[in-house]
């Protein structure tokens, strides 16, 4: 499933086509939404945004469309009439004068009224968003030391959109590990640098990966790496993706685990295992 950046970049782009455009056509692919389509044709796009991993596209008419593209629901923009070759079902689809926001394969998609917005189960749910500037290290430190959340282990916790939204697998790996914590362990286990490295990375590793389209490691490193002929692939990541190779910090070799039902990948050198 993306994880925030790539949900946040996807909104950015859409916003940059349709937003303050005035919408000449409007598919939904949903016949029980198909009612929807008259009431929002001609209507202009007042606001594009992401919430966590969800997107809402507001118009004019106080109407807003929410998307959460789920496991396999795809964003693309393009020149209008000019449509992409692909089996994938056009799910929601925005035509302006000079640009097609198209989003494709997703299957939660509602049509509601401004003020029902944050009435929708998802976002009535969801923490703060690691991706929304107005969310600090003051606001993550609080959230860790949080009853609600000080007593769970890391491993499950990160990936919890009701503790901090649009963290996912890939940022939990690396989040934990630039901040030297081993998964196992619980908000309450750390002390109070721990907490403040911690909340640091929370912020830092996803709005990093939202400059830069997923590159995880820090600039500095990234220069090197890329200086050294690494691929874009082999490169972005600290220890994502990385089993058995060598730590770039520390040179420990990297291992695979299985915590909260999905892979995570540590390092035994950079983060001390308990016991």
């Amino acid at each position: 499933m993306p994880e925030g950046p790539e949900v946040h970049r996807a909104a950015a782009r859409v916003r940059e086509a349709i937003e303050g455009q005035h919408a000449l056509a409007v598919e939904l692919g949903l016949e029980r939404l198909k009612a929807w389509e008259p009431v929002l044709r001609g209507q202009r796009v007042r606001s594009v945004e992401a919430r966590g991993k969800a997107v809402l596209v507001a118009f004019e008419s106080g109407h807003t469309v929410y998307a959460h593209g789920q496991l396999y629901g795809r964003w693309m923009v393009r020149n209008r009439g000019s449509m992409p070759e692909t089996n994938r079902q056009l799910r929601f689809a925005v035509h302006t004068h000079a640009k097609s926001a198209l989003l494709y394969s997703a299957s939660e998609i509602e049509v509601v009224r401004e003020d029902e917005v944050d009435a929708i189960p998802y976002l009535a749910r969801i923490g703060p968003d690691v991706l929304d500037p107005a969310v600090d290290e003051k606001l993550v430190r609080a959230r860790l030391r949080d009853s609600a959340f000080a007593r769970r282990q890391l491993a499950h916790l990160y990936l919890d959109q009701s503790f901090l939204a649009g963290m996912g697998n890939y940022l939990r790996s690396e989040v934990l590990f630039l901040a030297q914590v081993w998964p196992t362990l619980r908000p309450a286990d750390l002390d109070a640098a721990t907490i403040r490295r911690l909340a640091k990375e929370s912020l830092e590793v996803p709005r990093r990966s939202f400059a830069t389209g997923g590159i995880t490691v820090r600039d500095r490193l990234a220069t090197r790496l890329k200086s050294e002929g690494l691929s874009r692939r082999a490169m972005r990541h600290y220890v994502f993706g990385r089993p058995n190779r060598a730590c770039r910090v520390c040179e420990a070799r990297i291992r695979k685990e299985r915590m909260a039902g999905r892979r995570i990948y540590v390092c035994s050198g950079c983060q001390s295992e308990p016991g």
